[in-house]
Formats: structure tokens, sequence, C-alpha cells
């Protein structure tokens, strides 16, 4: 149990058995009557996002969420295989929990894991990733870095856009939130 005015952003909390992030708060003393607490909360599972106001000083429960590094192993029918880098335990992960994440996840990259009571509840991939192109259209003499852009398929099977001028076989820097080209990676 922690107090309202304990409330920091990226808190999990229990509320009615289910989980919220708290993704930003805000004190309010208004001029009249009793201070408050502004929140703005993610769900946890579905990503809805909900404005909820809270009582000064009322006690809400936490969630205690372990946030652990771990290795992708490899894909099993639905499920994404991790490992976990300090006691080598394996964590079976839904296709669900992994959603859009999956476009990005390479074999032997690591990830954070979040998990409630063994639970896996999300995942979260670095900011970019460095991923090779497998197929995109040739480009044309002339094509410029300040042209248009065309779709390539990256190593996980992912259709992101690049600029005219990327090749097959090259490798990428993509951001892992968007699916945005974030440039190329000179070997």
């Amino acid at each position: 149990m922690a107090s309202t005015n304990d409330l920091k952003n990226g808190m999990t909390l229990n509320l009615d058995g289910e989980l919220w992030n708290v993704v930003e708060f805000q004190h309010v003393k208004p001029g009249k009557g009793p201070a408050f607490v502004r929140t703005k909360l993610k769900h946890v599972l579905s990503g809805k996002v909900v404005d909820k106001t809270f009582n000064a000083g009322i006690k809400v429960e936490t969630a205690n969420v372990d946030k652990r590094t771990m290795q992708y192993l490899y894909k099993e029918g639905a499920d994404f295989v991790f490992m976990d880098l300090d006691t080598y335990d394996q964590l079976h992960v839904s296709g669900d929990t992994v959603g859009q994440n999956a476009d990005y996840l390479l074999e032997s990259a690591e990830a954070m894991v979040a998990t409630h009571d063994g639970v896996p509840l999300y995942i979260e991939l670095p900011a970019a990733v460095e991923m090779v192109i497998t197929y995109t259209e040739p480009g044309l003499q002339g094509d410029r870095s300040t042209g248009g852009t065309k779709p390539a398929t990256v190593e996980t099977g992912a259709e992101i856009q690049v600029p005219l001028f990327i090749g097959t076989g090259e490798k990428v820097k993509v951001d892992t939130r968007d699916g945005k080209y974030l440039g190329r990676i000179n070997n």
C-alpha cells in the first residue's frame, strides 16, 4: 500500500484487481476544498489510457512488478521463449503479450520483460534495433536521399519504409516504437 502522495511515473497500481501504470500525475491544491491528485493511468494488459482523480493522502494498492533484462531465444508455437540472464530460467511469453514488438525482436536480442506473480505482463525493446534488409526493390540511377521512400522487408518479416537508395542486404537502424527508418549502419 502507498499513499497518493507517493505516486511516481512508471509505478504500477492494483485497482479493483487490475494493473495500471502511472503515466503522469499532478498534485492539485485548489484554493477551496481538499487537495487531490490527478493521474493518467495506462492499463497494463490492454494499453487503454484513462484519467483518474484521487483524494490526496488516501491509500492505493501498489503491484509488485518485476522487470528483468532477458534474452529472446526462439519462438515455440505462438509463444516466445526468453531466458533470464541471471538465473538462466526460461520464460514462455504469449504472442498476444509480445504484440507488435515481435516485428523487431531478433533471436538472442535482449528485452525488458515485466512480470507480476510470475505472469508476463509486457515486454519493452530498446528504442532502436539494427536489422538487415532481406528484400527491397532495387534503386534506380539518380535516386537520392532527399527523394521518396519504398517498402522494404527486414529479417523478421516486418515491412518498413526506407529511402530509395537502400538495397537488399544492407543493415539499417529501425525505431521499435513506430517502425521508422533511422539510418544506415556501415560495417
